[in-house]
């Protein structure tokens, strides 16, 4: 896709989003809108997949260590023919394929599944290098937040890349400042984010995480022999005019089919 075709896709991304989560009438909203523009990106043009055959060796993975915002990612897999529209009503769902956190043994196109935040990094290490042994030409991303940097194995997985040489792993930090119980920096503050990936070895751009065009320049220069990270500067809930402003309480909502068709509308 180019430029424009990708804005649209986000745009298809956040409206089939905000419908997969009206059948529920709740879920983690905020977090899943923030990332929409880095996956229209990433399934747009960069990341080597095939929707027929989701576990293709040579393929990219992703990782979305924020699992919660699933939502996003599974519209997004919809969208690119991993599995039926459809299925975007199970959402949430006691029993279905689509739940709360991802998880890759219940849906298609996930690479691994999340649930106690801080680990995504760590695995992501593990592919990156695995695929790198067994001589495979892909890339691995993952997509982890601002307020999960709290944990620390996020900073030992960091030196570990560095350590290795991991130049087929490209980190995404969604900045969006707000974590489940408050905002990031009054909780633990993680300080200049940028300086202290760069300190650990890595190669590190900061983009504004809602354009689309910036994204995709950062993720064009991730060539370097060293691990790349990409900080998303975003904002939680973005395009749902209700979920921004109920932030920092806007983590995991509940919600009316009409304030969700008011937010479409307005998208449209």
């Amino acid at each position: 896709m180019d430029i424009q075709e990708m804005k649209d896709f986000a745009k298809q991304i956040r409206v089939t989003t905000l419908r997969e989560l009206a059948v529920p009438g709740f879920g983690h909203i905020g977090g899943a809108m923030s990332i929409v523009e880095t996956l229209a990106v990433l399934y747009g043009k960069y990341l080597k997949h095939d929707p027929k055959n989701p576990l293709w060796a040579e393929r990219d993975k992703l990782v979305l260590s924020k699992g919660h915002s699933g939502p996003a990612l599974y519209a997004t897999l919809a969208l690119r023919g991993y599995f039926p529209m459809e299925m975007l009503t199970e959402l949430n769902r006691v029993g279905g394929r689509l739940p709360s956190h991802v998880d890759r043994t219940k849906t298609p196109g996930i690479d691994m599944t999340a649930g106690s935040l801080g680990q995504g990094l760590s695995v992501a290490c593990g592919i990156a290098l695995g695929d790198r042994l067994d001589g495979r030409d892909c890339r691995t991303y993952c997509i982890v937040g601002d307020g999960e940097l709290n944990e620390g194995q996020n900073w030992e997985a960091l030196m570990f890349a560095a350590q290795y040489n991991l130049g087929n792993l490209t980190l995404f930090v969604d900045n969006n400042k707000v974590q489940l119980d408050g905002w990031t920096n009054d909780i633990m503050s993680i300080g200049n984010i940028k300086a202290k990936i760069q300190e650990f070895g890595w190669n590190v751009l900061s983009v504004d995480g809602h354009d689309v065009e910036a994204v995709s320049n950062a993720l064009s220069g991730v060539v370097a022999p060293i691990p790349s990270a990409i900080i998303l500067d975003t904002i939680k809930g973005k395009g749902a005019e209700f979920a921004e402003a109920a932030a920092p309480n806007n983590h995991h909502m509940t919600f009316t089919a009409e304030q969700i068709e008011s937010v479409i509308k307005e998208i449209l």
